[in-house]
């Protein structure tokens, strides 16, 4: 019962167009009502708590280290160092669309900054190469939700805070899938390569090889200084974020010199405006989050999923299958938020390791974003690429499919993710 009145309040509040941070909140109240449990004050005091969380300072130094390096060269270069090496291939630029957005991933955290820089600096290269535009917009948007699998992830730290879970082992544990990502996509531009009649750009010397991965060497210590510091224990990720923060700074004012005040003004004031969106969500969220825990709800899910406890893997694909049509209609936080107080009781009845769900369940909501109809990096990359939403869907498609069998992969082979997580441990 108060599974279908948390459902269809929350479809009906969406369908009439009230922002996902309200909607959460007043389905939250809906239960309340429903259960004669309403009271104001536990709202308010569910509210504060859902945004007094220390490990989600993390998140607007993240997403300030992002404005950061692209505002301070930091992308441009990164580019710049993936072409000299591989931008002579056959297709060489969809490749270094691959390798750069696996290493832009390893400094932001964010698709839509990684994927927008992407595209802003790739694409009318590859269209002046001769490359259909459709499909280098649909491998920009691909190349860009990496970001969310591999550290620094927001997506991991609104799971781990949300859930419980060791943010630090969500951290480690998402690097080899992260790559895992990016290796699909190889597989896949290398077919569509073969019937794009573009031009192949000419080696680079090998001096000049040098001396980009000499500048971009100083973008690529960020994920070594993030990922060692948290390996060693050197500190949180709370503070890896402040780190990577003060990094970006130092790089592009000291380094590179394109940081400017006005620059620094703007990536401060860009932070501000996402971090106040992503923190008054997981505000709202909580006040759900409270009810579907005091009215059972997981536990419902559970009954009607009760078949599927016994056997992980079926219980881990139909979880996915949900979350997965969800990603069509909702944005990448509020599935987070909705889905994760649902699952994760049952994850751990089933007796499934939670990071490698976590890990999972993130990568389903990154490829949410390039899912038609709403799929928000898909809107940023048709933008930025200028070409249509149609054309866009249609290039992405090759690409989809790709992320979409290796999340199967996943989900059949749990040691893809379980092993090397342990590796780093």
């Amino acid at each position: 019962m108060t599974a279908t009145v948390f459902l269809i309040s929350l479809l009906t509040l969406i369908a009439l167009g009230v922002p996902i941070a309200f909607a959460l909140m007043f389905s939250g109240i809906a239960l309340m009502l429903v259960t004669g449990q309403f009271d104001s004050q536990v709202v308010v005091q569910n509210a504060i708590a859902g945004a007094d969380n220390f490990v989600l300072m993390a998140v607007p130094f993240f997403i300030l280290a992002g404005e950061l390096m692209n505002a301070g060269g930091l992308s441009k270069r990164i580019v710049e160092m993936a072409g000299a090496f591989v931008g002579h291939l056959r297709g060489g630029l969809g490749y270094v669309a691959i390798g750069a957005g696996i290493m832009l991933a390893s400094l932001s955290g964010s698709a839509v900054a990684d994927t927008a820089a992407l595209a802003a600096i790739l694409v009318p290269m590859m269209r002046q190469a001769g490359y259909n535009p459709a499909r280098a917009c649909g491998l920009m948007a691909a190349s860009g939700i990496i970001a969310p699998v591999i550290p620094p992830s927001i997506g991991f730290l609104i799971f781990g805070v949300t859930a419980n879970v060791s943010i630090t082992r969500l951290f480690l544990a998402g690097i080899v899938p992260g790559v895992l990502m990016g290796l699909v996509l190889v597989i896949a531009w290398w077919f569509v390569a073969r019937s794009q009649n573009a031009a192949i750009t000419a080696r680079v010397p090998l001096g000049r090889r040098l001396r980009l991965l000499g500048q971009g060497g100083w973008a690529l210590m960020m994920p070594v200084i993030i990922i060692g510091g948290l390996r060693f224990g050197i500190f949180t990720p709370t503070e890896s974020a402040v780190v990577a923060a003060a990094y970006a700074l130092f790089v592009g004012l000291v380094v590179y010199r394109e940081l400017n005040w006005r620059n620094i003004y703007e990536a401060l004031l860009s932070t501000a405006r996402t971090t106040s969106v992503v923190l008054l969500l997981a505000a709202l969220a909580m006040v759900a989050s409270y009810m579907i825990t005091i009215t059972d709800i997981s536990g419902q899910v559970g009954g009607w999923l009760e078949g599927l406890v016994g056997s992980p893997m079926l219980l881990m694909a139909a979880m996915m299958v949900v979350v997965f049509f969800a990603g069509m209609v909702l944005d990448f936080i509020p599935i987070v938020l909705i889905f994760t107080p649902v699952f994760l009781p049952i994850v751990k009845a089933a007796d499934i390791d939670p990071v490698y769900f976590g890990v999972v369940f993130i990568m389903n909501c990154s490829i949410g974003m390039i899912t038609p109809p709403v799929g928000v990096v898909l809107n940023v990359v048709s933008s930025v690429g200028k070409v249509t939403m149609d054309e866009a869907v249609r290039g992405i498609l090759p690409f989809l499919l790709a992320l979409a069998a290796l999340l199967v992969l996943l989900i059949l082979f749990p040691a893809l993710v379980t092993v090397p997580a342990e590796w780093w441990r």
